[in-house]
């Protein structure tokens, strides 16, 4: 692969597009739904939100609550998924070879999560990726997160390049407009976590990807 595949540097949202996640966070939701007396749910009923977080997931399995009582559950909830962290979590199909082809031309990748960011580390460092990523920012690295761009533009400082160079690729609707709003090109991967009524070419990515591999084709991850 030639250096011209790709853009200096790929930066990645973390959970739904480079990591299905899913089972660790249900199994971490159902720790607090037993401590609860609740029933435990099923895959199905969170994994369309999984990529809008732990608040997300909450509503899901309390919807009788309010918001205040689910968000007091937040810690435990990041507890419980913590102390099980990755267990059963996988790359999806095809990112290994993506992120070997990145390397090979020559330009760097990162992530940038809004997963807290020793929660991120953790699960990078499952994936065996610690070494690779050139940059990690996590939902509390700083006061704002995606959609802001305040995340990805601290990425392209840590890494001294333009944001002009830079591709961002993400699952969620937040993820492209934060990177439309730090003035990098967007890609929006279809395979991640979405809810029915979501309409990703409503979001005007720059690209629409269906599969991992796909992000191989020419062009794709070019700035």
């Amino acid at each position: 692969m030639s250096e011209s595949r790709f853009a200096a540097v790929v930066l990645f949202d973390l959970d739904g597009t480079l990591v299905d996640s899913a089972v660790d966070l249900l199994n971490a939701l159902n720790v607090i739904a037993e401590r609860e007396g609740r029933a435990p749910l099923p895959l199905a009923a969170i994994r369309p939100v999984v990529s809008k977080g732990a608040r997300a997931m909450l509503a899901v399995a309390f919807p009788d609550r309010d918001e205040a009582t689910r968000n007091a559950l937040v810690p435990a909830f990041l507890a419980a998924y913590e102390a099980s962290v990755a267990t059963h979590s996988t790359p999806f199909a095809g990112i290994d070879a993506v992120l070997d082809a990145i390397e090979t031309a020559g330009s760097r990748w990162g992530i940038v999560t809004n997963k807290p960011y020793y929660l991120a580390k953790a699960v990078i460092a499952s994936m065996q990726w610690s070494e690779r990523c050139q940059v990690l920012i996590g939902g509390d690295t700083l006061p704002r997160k995606k959609p802001d761009p305040d995340q990805l533009l601290l990425a392209c400082d840590a890494l001294g390049v333009v944001a002009g160079d830079c591709v961002y690729v993400g699952d969620d609707e937040r993820d492209i407009i934060a990177a439309q709003r730090a003035g990098m090109k967007s890609v929006a991967a279809l395979w991640g976590y979405r809810e029915a009524h979501e309409d990703p070419r409503a979001w005007h990515p720059d690209v629409l990807v269906d599969a991992p591999a796909d992000l191989l084709r020419v062009g794709v991850l070019q700035r």
